[in-house]
C-alpha cells in the first residue's frame, strides 16, 4: 500500500500561482503579528487587500513578502506542503 506524505508538494497549487498566493495569504493572515507586518511592509490596507485579492499586483506582493523573510518562506512552504522554490516560482509567474 502506497501512502502520500502529509507535506507532499501539490502540483495543482504549484501549477496555479494565484491559488498558491491565496493559500500563502491565508497562512500569513493566520497570525496577527505576521498579518500586521504584511500590511506595514507592503503598504496595503485591509480594504485594499480585500479588494485586490484577484489582482496580480496584490498576490505578487504577498509572495514577495514571504520571499523577503526566509523564516516565513520556509514555514509557509512547510505548512502549505510545497517547496520554498515553488513559492518563489509563483511570484515570478505572477509577475511580482
Amino acid at each position: 500500500m502506497l501512502t502520500i506524505p502529509r507535506n507532499a508538494p501539490s502540483t495543482a497549487r504549484e501549477a496555479d500561482p494565484q491559488a498558491l498566493a491565496l493559500s500563502a495569504l491565508g497562512w500569513i493572515l493566520s497570525d496577527g503579528d505576521r498579518a500586521e507586518r504584511l500590511l506595514a511592509l507592503t503598504g496595503l490596507t485591509p480594504d485594499a487587500l480585500r479588494e485586490g485579492l484577484g489582482r496580480r499586483e496584490v498576490l505578487g506582493a504577498v509572495l514577495e513578502f514571504l520571499a523577503g523573510h526566509e523564516p516565513d518562506l520556509l514555514a509557509a512552504a512547510g505548512e502549505l506542503g510545497v517547496s520554498p522554490q515553488a513559492l518563489a516560482d509563483a511570484a515570478r509567474r505572477i509577475g511580482a
